[in-house]
């Protein structure tokens, strides 16, 4: 009975202080009070002031993370309701998310191999922007290491979400449609989550731009990220 009731307290507690950082980015808009930036940080202060071991925390941990699967169906409402749209910009859509995805691949690697991180570390990087499930899969088939991958696309999910629409609104790109692609493919599920915020056709070109990236940088990446590894070597 204990468990089931620190699970349940677990479970109202992230819900709880979601839906306030969320409350507070609607109010401010302010990067920094991103919600999930924001309640990542307030659920592990209050589990380290309390002292609870991730262990206790980790059962309720697990039972959200099954909501995924439904979340990510959900989107396909926002896609269906904006899919005029999309058929009708749908060859700037898919340039977009090519050129996105190949220069996430290449910038990242480029970047890696200058600064002469070790090649496991590169490899490990470069689908960073690709969904977390893919990208985990793409790191092993090409000798990633698949936790650093999986610690590489959340960290990229959260900085997206976080200064991505930031960044945009900076340089002037108000576009909806553009927006919604430029954070899809750069920052997956996170980002897409954002968009949503900002509004249907944001959330719905997010969404699939998230998908296809995903698909397009899973059939490309066994055979692209080796080689960009390894040129000029």
């Amino acid at each position: 009975m204990g468990d089931l009731a620190g699970i349940i307290g677990a479970i109202i507690l992230t819900l709880g202080v979601y839906a306030l950082s969320r409350r507070a980015f609607l109010i401010y808009r302010c990067a920094l009070l991103s919600p999930v930036f924001l309640s990542t940080l307030v659920i592990i202060a209050v589990l380290g002031l309390s002292r609870t071991p991730f262990a206790r925390y980790k059962p309720a941990e697990d039972i959200m993370t099954i909501l995924l699967g439904p979340a990510v169906v959900a989107l396909a409402l926002p896609l269906y309701r904006q899919r005029q749209t999309l058929l009708r910009m749908l060859p700037a859509v898919l340039a977009g998310i090519i050129s996105g995805s190949l220069v996430s691949l290449g910038t990242a690697i480029a970047v890696a191999r200058a600064v002469g991180l070790q090649a496991v570390i590169v490899v490990s990087l470069a689908p960073k922007s690709v969904t977390a499930p893919v990208a985990v899969e793409v790191s092993r088939i090409v000798g990633g290491n698949q936790a650093l991958t999986a610690a590489f696309a959340i960290a990229t999910g959260v900085l997206g979400s976080m200064l991505g629409p930031w960044f945009l609104s900076q340089i002037r790109i108000d576009h909806p449609v553009a927006r919604g692609l430029a954070v899809g493919t750069a920052a997956h599920g996170q980002g897409t989550a954002m968009m949503l915020e900002e509004g249907d056709t944001q959330g719905a070109v997010s969404g699939a731009a998230m998908a296809l990236a995903a698909i397009f940088v899973s059939l490309i990446a066994p055979f692209i990220i080796p080689w960009l590894a390894t040129a000029g070597r």
